[in-house]
């Protein structure tokens, strides 16, 4: 079996995607909030909905990279 190696560089950049797709969740709230009206603390009260809307905005990114992956390759 091959031992495959992650490159620090690799874990860059996964690092910034999941942190970028955390952020644009978390505005995502924002913007519920100030367009509902609804009061401040919800910001951090649905913290567990942000983190599964970021870790949905993730799997989503990776599906489309995989996507853009197999038509550069051809």
């Amino acid at each position: 079996m091959k031992d495959t190696i992650i490159t620090a560089r690799a874990k860059r950049r996964e690092l910034w995607v999941a942190l970028g797709c955390f952020v644009a969740a978390f505005g995502v709230n924002l913007g519920a909030i100030i367009h509902y009206a609804t009061p401040w603390y919800e910001l951090f009260s649905q913290l567990g909905y942000v983190v599964c809307l970021a870790l949905g905005f993730y799997v989503l990114t990776w599906i489309v990279r995989g996507i853009v992956r197999i038509f550069r390759r051809r």
